[in-house]
């Protein structure tokens, strides 16, 4: 655990001793930050602690203090300094609050409160180079101050002065068309997960979740702002002379590993859903590593996907961080897995979508119920090139990394039982599958066991160019 020590020291007898503590390592990592980190912390902190009181911080150890006030910083809970650390590159002083950079990557997707705009204009100011930034200003002499400014200074201004916001960046981007162009993916980027958050429908206390058989997930005014929200793309071709392959590989039973009840409801389920969709389902069980590598062998190499419109690769087992196990018990990273299906590994999947979802774990085992498991983990793996860096990859991972996926013993897991349904749901209404993958991000976040303790956080990575838009299939589906 992150807060073993200061568990600790909050059990022994003198809690002011453990507060003194606490402050002298506070001051250390003070010590450790230089004037230009100080500036960082206090732009990053400026949307919570306020921007007088941050003005007359002259150090680190005066913005701590802030947040002692505030409460957002504790020896029970230093989480939030930890978040700024990591986020300025300073990942050596985590050590003096019990933290390891790997602990603060997993918890920053549930726990991280600097909001991504103000992330986006720091990681910005960091790419911003020395010359770029003299052409910036070159450009901008006429709106901005004729003072010394570095890159951060020049975006914060830029904020403070309303011409740039978290809902329009077009200044932001006409300049960097100019003189770093490069930058503009980041903002594209913000920008489509912004987007996706603005097309969520409102929750409220009557809204029911997707698994208690709701029949309206989105409004026509919803879907409208929906459409309004994102920018317009050109689709992936879906009319070709049949769909594609689907690849189920379901393991249920391990010969070193515990048996996966619940999954072969699961695999129904995604075997049901892709055949309505109009693909060819392969499903294989109980996969050994040696049978895996000929599975990836033979669709890699199949002369079908020359006239398909797009190929799904699932895999249902236990899991660690980055990667997946065969029912052999070897551990196979999911980068190679994706690899095969490259355009130089398979030519015939070239500019085609291609769609990979995981059902198994990325963090730490727990188990606290008889009814609802937990799907393995090694804490010495990272999550690293899971995904290939070229175009038109999809990745839909269970779980955030770091973190545990659940399934239940009958039904079969959260993640698929939630995808299959949205499918249903939301392919006749012709939503895009980065549509369908936040529905399903937010109804998989939604659920919890009987006691409520367990929770759970999809997360999809993609490289896709297009919207992929299911064509509506003519069959309904009995399942």
């Amino acid at each position: 655990m992150a807060m073993a020590s200061q568990g600790q020291c909050l059990g022994s007898s003198s809690d002011k001793n453990c507060l003194v503590d606490f402050r002298e390592r506070l001051l250390t990592i003070d010590s450790n930050l230089g004037v230009k980190d100080v500036e960082h912390l206090k732009f990053l902190c400026q949307d919570i602690v306020s921007v007088k009181k941050l003005e007359n911080s002259s150090s680190a150890s005066d913005i701590f203090d802030q947040l002692l006030a505030q409460e957002l910083l504790s020896e029970e809970d230093p989480f939030f300094l930890a978040e700024l650390l990591y986020i300025i590159q300073r990942k050596s002083l985590l050590k003096h609050l019990s933290y390891t950079k790997e602990q603060v990557m997993n918890l920053l997707p549930t726990r991280g409160k600097i909001s991504p705009f103000r992330k986006l204009l720091y990681k910005l100011s960091q790419e911003i180079d020395t010359e770029t930034l003299k052409d910036i200003i070159f450009l901008l002499r006429d709106l901005i101050p004729r003072t010394p400014m570095s890159s951060l200074n020049l975006l914060d201004y830029l904020e403070k002065q309303s011409r740039i916001n978290e809902d329009d960046l077009t200044f932001l981007e006409n300049l960097f068309k100019t003189v770093a162009p490069k930058l503009i993916k980041m903002i594209e980027g913000y920008k489509r997960e912004r987007a996706a958050q603005l097309a969520m429908p409102p929750v409220d206390e009557e809204t029911e979740s997707l698994h208690q058989g709701e029949e309206e997930l989105f409004s026509g005014s919803d879907t409208k702002k929906f459409h309004e929200a994102l920018p317009e793309t050109p689709e992936y071709r879906m009319n070709g002379k049949y769909r594609g392959h689907c690849v189920i590989v379901n393991n249920h039973k391990f010969t070193s590993l515990s048996d996966r009840p619940g999954t072969d409801n699961d695999a129904v389920c995604l075997t049901d859903v892709f055949q309505w969709l109009g693909f060819t389902v392969y499903k294989y069980d109980d996969v050994t590593k040696v049978r895996m590598d000929q599975i990836l062998q033979e669709q890699k190499s199949h002369p079908d996907h020359a006239n398909g419109d797009c190929f799904v690769f699932c895999v249902l087992t236990h899991g660690n961080v980055g990667t997946v196990y065969s029912s052999d018990g070897v551990c196979i990273p999911i980068r190679e897995i994706t690899s095969h299906f490259t355009a130089h590994q398979c030519p015939g999947l070239a500019e085609k979508p291609k769609l990979f979802f995981f059902q198994a774990c990325q963090g730490i085992e727990t188990q606290h119920s008889v009814s609802i498991e937990a799907d393995a983990w090694n804490p010495e793996s990272t999550l690293q090139d899971s995904i290939p860096v070229e175009a038109d990859f999809l990745l839909g991972l269970a779980t955030v990394p770091g973190y545990k996926c659940f399934r239940d013993v009958e039904k079969g897991s959260w993640y698929i039982q939630s995808l299959c349904n949205c499918l249903k749901k939301l392919v006749p209404r012709n939503q895009d599958i980065l549509s369908i993958l936040t529905v399903v991000n937010d109804d998989v976040s939604r659920q919890a066991d009987a006691r409520g303790t367990k929770k759970q956080m999809p997360q999809p990575a993609f490289t896709l160019r297009k919207k992929l838009v299911f064509p509506v299939p003519q069959g309904t589906l009995q399942c």
